[in-house]
């Protein structure tokens, strides 16, 4: 019927050039608005506020895993008639926003505080226009199906109202204090640090033994840090160690600075390490500041902003803390009081992830708190009452772990870029809070500290939608549905948005499920770094192998919280696997395959098989993308495609193309099939499947065509069965030829024994095409035959391969052939020879397994005479 149409192969390049193809292909889908999302529609909403980079961040491979992931999640979602919206923005990065400012400005000969504060604001702001955002664009080569006229910075216009809104709650409350704690220090930044942008090393230090006291009341203390102790205000001990019970209670002088200090009793001590008395410097180390609190020592600090000693009235003052280690060991060495001197100790030192990496500094600090307790525990019991799921189920213990021990959270920062904490201090002491509609007292001054970037963070998930105002996007697209993002900052930036959501949208949470997935790792498994030399550059590999690849490797490798290897080979085998769909659908379409055409009533085994399996890894695929299982959907559909869909049904397809009797019904199949596979692969590989689904049904864009839900017809079980078979004995055929060293396309003359018996009459033609056999002639004479058992009939193959066979090839094969039967007859035996397993198993199973012991019996014997027949050399 369709012999007189023209190939339709003029609709495809003959290969697939991504980079010529997905910028405009891009901007063609956000131009129709197909990203953008309605609030007064009445579909079922689905929302994913993206986790906001930072401002100046470019996409590196973690962002590309995680944004492909959630982009999978939405274009799904999208299809399936949800009112999507994947809201994109970006992190105003206090820190390193400041710091680059401050680099910038150091290049100059100037600083920040010769600019003043608001010069120095305007001119981050400027560089914020310049250089930041960058990653926004590359959101968009990576295919992000983001609403960007939803696009929200953290320190706009309406983000700072939701935080001065939200400020002054908590601080009305009495859930924000001011107080003295102990905090991560950074000498170079002069500001706090959060628990997150401090790396913990492991480090060789030394370890000096010093003796406080003389005599009888001589004591020796250990430490890595010796400067601190000109900040020490006790020595402790354990209150059951007999060696000091003489000691607790009474004073001893403190070498160098001559201040007497007290022997206290503290169950903290492990009398088993060093010598069972520490020193104590309340005021730089966090288990120290802890014993100073329980037995109300004094808590001076001996270092300044800078890191440098400061108020100790000794020589060390003005001494930076490194100098000032060596020389107060120098001056306690020449006292006499240096016991043990320099020894090697290996020891976790934190250090700052900004700058310069220095060593923190434990510090004694006045900073603003978030009194965590009832917010901590709202956030846990989400998780615990199901409000919210951790998916996978294994990464609830470590939330748990965390929430429930939380420690109040330190948000002052003591830098200009970020959100002004909004209290003012009046000329006699006087505090006030100050809201977003509120003036403060004349002659007040504000606090000079920003907030933590977590602050403005922990809110993004309502305040991106509007918040404090009631707006229609807040209305419908909270709480949003699902958080993607890593297990690393599972109590970071997780925690404080289950905290703040609850505490804002009174209880109802920010979200109602929490995808985690682990760490992209270079192909060995080992974590990348710039010093390793083994990041690598997503960019770079969408421009040499296309956005496609990238993202269908990455989602083959994300298993739920489960770190994931990656390199090279990897997108090359997505490429491959890209290349092999393109030319698989340029097939289809030069036999005018079309989804339009009807499907045909009695199909073809092939036909029915393939639809069959269609339907089948439908709904596998569906089940696991709604578990999160993105590695296994794709893997499944990788497999289909290449294994099923290519490697067979095309094949099978040539021959039924070719008669006429079922060539209509051929391009009816093979356009269902395509339409079906592309929508199925679109949110992994949004760029390829629309280059190919357009052609072949001729509508508008698949990033709107309704996702799979009939794809597919019920399983033919005689069908697919007689496939199977079909497939067993091409597949021995062809390791014969292989084996034999046929060249793959050299055409061997056969005659084709028992395949009637076998149920595989019909598929004749089908045999011979898959394996190039041809007809035998007049003067045909087999000089080998593969024989392949098919249920209860063995289908006999005899070949003409016009020369005498490699026997000892033929000899190997079936020795392998005869392993494989042996193997089954022996795990059969063992089975039936179980008494337990016979009398307790199913009836039919234990039929099953007597049925695949005599197959292997039968087979035992036919190859050992088949062996027995060949020639001794």
């Amino acid at each position: 019927m369709t012999d007189t149409l023209p190939p339709r192969t003029a609709d495809l390049p003959a290969q697939w050039s991504p980079g010529e193809v997905e910028a405009s292909m891009y901007q063609g889908w956000v131009d129709a608005g197909y990203f953008t999302a309605d609030a007064t529609s009445d579909k079922p909403p689905f929302c994913i506020v993206i986790p906001p980079p930072n401002v100046t961040g470019s996409l590196h491979i973690g962002h590309a895993f995680e944004h492909t992931l959630i982009d999978v999640l939405v274009r799904r979602r999208r299809m399936q008639g949800y009112e999507t919206l994947y809201l994109p923005g970006m992190d105003h990065a206090s820190i390193a926003v400041h710091a680059l400012v401050e680099k910038a400005l150091a290049e100059e000969g100037t600083s920040r505080r010769e600019l003043g504060r608001d010069a120095f604001i305007e001119r981050t702001w400027e560089w914020k226009a310049e250089h930041g955002g960058a990653i926004l664009a590359q959101m968009r080569r990576l295919g992000e199906s983001c609403d960007w006229s939803r696009e929200r910075f953290t320190m706009d216009a309406r983000s700072n109202r939701a935080v001065l809104t939200i400020f002054k709650r908590l601080y009305d409350e009495g859930l924000i204090y001011r107080a003295e704690r102990m905090v991560n220090w950074s000498p170079e930044m002069r500001s706090v640090l959060s628990d997150v942008e401090v790396d913990h090393v492991e480090v060789a230090g030394e370890l000096v033994s010093i003796r406080y006291g003389d005599g009888d009341d001589a004591m020796v203390v250990a430490t890595t840090r010796v400067e601190t102790m000109l900040g020490d205000t006790a020595v402790a001990v354990h209150p059951d160690d007999e060696r000091y019970a003489h000691l607790v209670g009474r004073e001893i002088e403190l070498p160098l600075v001559g201040r007497m200090i007290r022997v206290v009793a503290d169950e903290h001590v492990d009398p088993a390490f060093g010598t069972g008395a520490v020193k104590v410097t309340p005021a730089h180390d966090p288990n120290d500041f802890e014993i100073g609190r329980r037995h109300d020592l004094p808590m001076p600090s001996i270092m300044d902003e800078s890191g440098r000693i400061a108020g100790t009235g000794t020589e060390f003052d003005g001494m930076d803390r490194f100098t000032a280690r060596v020389k107060v060991r120098e001056a306690l060495a020449a006292q006499g009081r240096i016991v043990a001197e320099k020894r090697p100790y290996l020891h976790s030192v934190g250090h700052s992830s900004r700058g310069s990496k220095e060593p923190i500094e434990p510090r004694l600090s006045l900073q603003w708190f978030v009194k965590v307790g009832p917010l901590a525990q709202v956030a846990g019991d989400a998780v615990r009452n199901g409000s919210v799921t951790v998916h996978p189920p294994e990464m609830e213990s470590r939330w748990f772990a965390w929430v429930d021990n939380m420690h109040d959270w330190c948000i002052s920062r003591q830098l200009w870029w970020g959100h002004r904490i909004p209290v003012w201090y009046g000329p006699d002491g006087e505090i006030v809070c100050v809201g977003p509609d509120e003036e403060p007292p004349a002659g007040y001054t504000q606090d000079p500290d920003v907030l933590d970037t977590w602050f403005s963070s922990g809110l993004w998930p309502f305040s991106t939608l509007g918040w404090p105002d009631k707006t229609p996007d807040l209305e419908k697209f909270y709480p949003t549905s699902v958080l993607v993002t890593g297990y690393d900052i599972l109590f970071f930036w997780v925690a404080r948005m289950m905290m703040m959501g609850h505490y804002a949208m009174d209880g109802e949470r920010p979200f109602d499920t929490i995808a985690l997935h682990g760490m992209v790792r270079d192909a060995h498994g080992r974590k990348m770094s710039k010093s390793a030399g083994n990041t690598v550059d997503p960019l770079a590999w969408m421009d040499a192998y296309g956005t496609d690849a990238v993202r269908f490797a990455l989602a083959r490798g994300a298993n739920p919280g489960t770190d994931m290897p990656i390199g090279d080979d990897a997108v090359l085998a997505a490429r491959s696997f890209g290349t092999k769909l393109w030319n698989a659908t340029r097939l289809a379409l030069a036999n005018h395959a079309s989804p339009a055409l009807p499907l045909p009533t009695s199909p073809t085994d092939a036909d029915a098989w393939i639809l069959g399996r269609l339907g089948q890894v439908r709904e596998q695929v569906d089940a696991l993308l709604e578990d999160y299982q993105f590695a296994k959907a794709t893997e499944a559909l990788y497999h289909f495609t290449w294994d099923e869909f290519c490697a067979w049904y095309l094949e099978l397809a040539k021959p039924q193309l070719a008669d006429e009797a079922t060539a209509d019904g051929t391009r009816a199949v093979l356009g269902h099939v395509l339409d079906a596979l592309l929508r199925l692969l679109h949110p992994v590989m949004p760029f390829i499947t629309e280059a190919l689904w357009q052609p072949l049904t001729g509508s508008e864009s698949i990033v709107v065509a309704p996702w799979p839900v009939d794809a597919g017809r019920p399983v033919d079980d005689g069908a697919a069965a007689r496939i199977v078979a079909l497939q067993k004995l091409a597949t021995e055929v062809r390791r014969f030829r292989t084996e034999q060293r046929v060249p793959d396309a050299r055409r061997v003359a056969a005659r084709l024994v028992g395949l009637d018996e076998a149920g595989l009459g019909a598929h004749r033609a089908a045999v011979a095409s898959l394996v190039r056999l041809d007809a035998p002639g007049d003067d045909f004479a087999a000089t080998a035959t593969v024989e392949v058992a098919l249920g209860s009939a063995t289908v006999h193959v005899e070949l003409d391969t016009s020369g005498a066979i490699d026997v000892a090839a033929e000899r190997a094969r079936l020795g392998r052939d005869l392993a494989a039967a042996q193997k089954e007859l022996d795990a059969a035996d063992k089975k039936l020879g179980n008494p337990k397993f016979v009398d307790n198993a199913p009836a039919a199973v234990v039929d099953g397994i007597r049925a695949r012991r005599a197959t292997a019996v039968a087979d035992i014997e036919r190859v050992t005479a088949r062996l027995a027949a060949l020639p001794s050399s």
